[in-house]
């Protein structure tokens, strides 16, 4: 009945569509330009020295370096699952509006005391790089790529302090450090040595208070995202022994003598560079280890070239011993897991009103401050409930995570070497440490107000979830976090020509 004139109705059609593509492309976040402009050359020169500043706020001889945010490159969006180790592939669609929670169960989550642990984060957004950018960077070496990337990092734009996931008051600087974490998670790879024998090498131990070393090492070889099998593809190699598994292999109990343990490391570093390239070329700069023994550092002495240049996250992380170079190594907190398949399982505490217990140590007689922490407050007063090892009398009615958890401040004097599982404890049970003119320590505790404390020991939870090993990892947990200060310190590495 009607003639359809095909030209016009073609016409109209051309226009709804041109039409559609250019609402969305003025809805995308970024400049189009910007998605497509290819990289500039002079960026990957590499020439004067300057260190990044994406450090987390807890003093000098317990940093970690921590991550960062984009400018002049910018990138698509993909939502990454929290309890992945953020592998691309399993992306997914962000849903525009959450589960509604019912007033009931919001009330029921309100009645209880501290959670075990924090509360969950929005799912982590991981930012993918545009195709002709990545393979840029891959057409790059290693160390051009590091130097692109540096150049991004020192130009990072103001980042905002209502990141859900960040605390922006932990950190020295949030936008570096969200920006250097981005440039981790999109190009860092890592080569571990496939050489050395169990139990030595390979063989976590994943309890105790040496367990750091352990888990990182375990979490390290199982990932997929920053490994790589192609050396010639990594910015950092991995040295994976373990230094409790060398005391315990090697060392001849109450002799006295580091000796074999040094000799066995000098020999393990002179095979491996003479069996590959990678150490000889940059003198061990790029390699990395992990040791949480109190012995860690000095079982290095053997290797000049090990000591100096190469980066070492350590426990016993003590600069008056001139092993551990501040600035360049890092600081490995010292964790104690009592339960390897669930790492996290003893984890929060009482809230305050639960607490009656006001401060609380439990530890061998080591060092020079314990002892005097003992003569002035052991058995002398219930408040302060001050112990050598936890004595059987005390242990029958309070497990010491019991008294953890009941405690108000977890006092951490040094033993004999300046590293000590107690901070992490603290955090992890959501107690203040406190260590500071121990004869008036009781007047001290009592006149800091509770709002004050109540502030502090929120300012704990917050920085909770930098200090938790996952059995998967998840974003901004202590295996990235290590890794990060890592990956930083090996940026560190890379000099950049100033403009002239």
């Amino acid at each position: 009945m009607f003639r359809i004139d095909w030209r016009k109705l073609f016409l109209v059609c051309s226009i709804l569509t041109i039409g559609s593509v250019l609402i969305q492309i003025s809805s995308l976040p970024y400049p189009l330009t910007e998605w497509v402009s290819p990289p500039h050359g002079p960026h990957l020169a590499i020439s004067p020295y300057k260190p990044l500043n994406t450090a987390v706020h807890l003093g000098t001889s317990h940093s970690l370096a921590v991550g960062v945010q984009l400018e002049t490159v910018r990138d698509a969006t993909i939502l990454v699952s929290s309890n992945s180790s953020a592998k691309l592939n399993h992306s997914m669609v962000i849903p525009k509006k959450e589960k509604r929670v019912s007033r009931q169960r919001r009330r029921r989550n309100n009645v209880k005391s501290i959670s075990v642990v924090s509360p969950p984060s929005p799912p982590h957004i991981v930012k993918k790089l545009p195709r002709n950018l990545e393979r840029y960077l891959w057409s790059l070496t290693p160390d051009e790529a590091l130097a692109f990337a540096k150049r991004d990092i020192e130009n990072a734009s103001l980042a905002s302090d209502d990141d859900p996931e960040l605390y922006a008051p932990l950190f020295r600087n949030i936008s570096t450090f969200k920006r250097s974490y981005e440039w981790m998670e999109w190009m860092l790879k890592v080569y571990i040595y496939p050489d050395g024998e169990r139990p030595i090498f390979h063989e976590p131990e994943l309890t105790g208070i040496y367990s750091s070393e352990g888990w990182f090492m375990k979490l390290m070889e199982e990932n997929r995202q920053f490994v790589t099998k192609d050396p010639e593809k990594a910015h950092l190699f991995y040295l994976p022994y373990s230094a409790r598994k060398l005391q315990t292999a090697l060392y001849v109990p109450n002799s006295h003598n580091l000796k074999p343990l040094i000799d066995f490391l000098r020999d393990y570093v002179n095979m491996l560079a003479a069996k590959y390239p990678f150490w000889n070329r940059t003198h061990g700069s790029d390699h990395f280890l992990v040791a949480c023994h109190d012995w860690g550092p000095y079982t290095l002495k053997g290797h000049e070239e090990l000591i100096r240049n190469t980066i070492k996250a350590l426990c016993n992380a003590d600069a008056s011993e001139r092993i551990f170079i501040p600035g360049k190594d890092v600081s490995l907190p010292e964790t104690v897991i009592r339960n390897p398949s669930r790492p996290l399982r003893y984890l929060g505490g009482n809230r305050v009103s639960q607490r009656p217990i006001l401060a609380f140590f439990a530890g061998n007689r080591h060092g020079p401050v314990r002892p005097i922490l003992l003569k002035h407050w052991s058995d002398k007063d219930d408040d302060m409930r001050i112990y050598g090892p936890l004595p059987n009398r005390a242990s029958r009615i309070m497990s010491y995570p019991q008294h953890m958890k009941s405690s108000k401040y977890c006092i951490c004097p040094m033993g004999f070497e300046v590293n000590s599982p107690r901070i992490v404890e603290a955090i992890y049970y959501e107690k203040c440490p406190a260590e500071k003119d121990i004869p008036k320590l009781k007047e001290i505790l009592l006149a800091i107000p509770l709002r004050k404390y109540l502030v502090m020991q929120s300012n704990v939870k917050k920085l909770q979830k930098h200090f938790f090993w996952n059995a998967k990892p998840v974003p901004y947990d202590l295996f990235h976090m290590i890794l990060h200060s890592i990956w930083t310190s090996r940026l560190n590495q890379i000099q950049i020509p100033q403009p002239s």
